[in-house]
Parts: structure tokens; C-alpha cells; sequence
């Protein structure tokens, strides 16, 4: 008889190696999709990195909500996370607009 205990989602070493630099994206800062990317070593893979983050399961602790677009926007709309991803960006003293836009040259992180 086969065991079905083993049937969660299989992560591949480069998603593995994006949930740590994720991971350790500090307080207070953001990074940009394309970023994420060329940091885990795939450059120009920034839809990768979204997908990746759209299935992240519910109450995840990786702070998904530190990833903004490359023109420093929130890409969510506001309806489907954008609003709680903006909340947890001021609850860190991340100055968001009322459109979603953050400022790339003063909260972007530089590892």
C-alpha cells in the first residue's frame, strides 16, 4: 500500500535558495522581484519569483510583503493583498503612497 504522507509540494534547490534570501530580507527594507532573482542566481526571472511567492501557503512567515515591483510599486491589487501588503510595510516605518509606490532609493535592500 502507497503512502500519501509524502505528497506536499516538492521545492527544487533554486526555490529553496529563494525562500532563504527571502528570508532574509531585514525590517524596514524591500527588494524588487528582478532582484530576488539575480540574488538566487537567475537573472531576468522576476515572474519566476512572483509565482513562487503567489504559492506560498496562507500565513506563511516569510515576509512576501518586502517584494515590490521594479518601479517600486505594490503589484497585488489592492483587493487580493495589496492592502494588507502596503499595512505591513508603514507597520514597518516603510513610507507606502496612497497609489502603492515606495521609495526603491531609500528602503531598497543592499545585501
Amino acid at each position: 500500500m502507497a503512502s500519501h504522507a509524502h505528497s506536499a509540494i516538492v521545492a527544487t534547490a533554486h526555490d529553496i535558495r529563494l525562500f532563504t534570501m527571502l528570508a532574509s530580507v531585514p525590517e524596514g527594507n524591500v527588494v524588487t522581484y528582478g532582484q530576488l532573482a539575480d540574488l538566487v542566481g537567475f537573472p531576468r526571472r522576476a515572474r519566476w519569483v512572483g509565482q513562487m511567492l503567489k504559492q506560498l501557503p496562507e500565513g506563511s512567515k516569510l515576509p512576501w510583503h518586502r517584494v515590490i515591483n521594479a518601479q517600486g510599486k505594490i503589484s497585488l491589487p489592492a483587493d487580493g493583498g495589496g492592502s494588507e501588503q502596503a499595512d505591513r510595510l508603514r507597520a514597518e516605518g516603510i513610507l507606502v503612497t496612497p497609489d502603492g509606490k515606495v521609495s526603491l532609493n531609500q528602503y531598497r535592500w543592499r545585501p
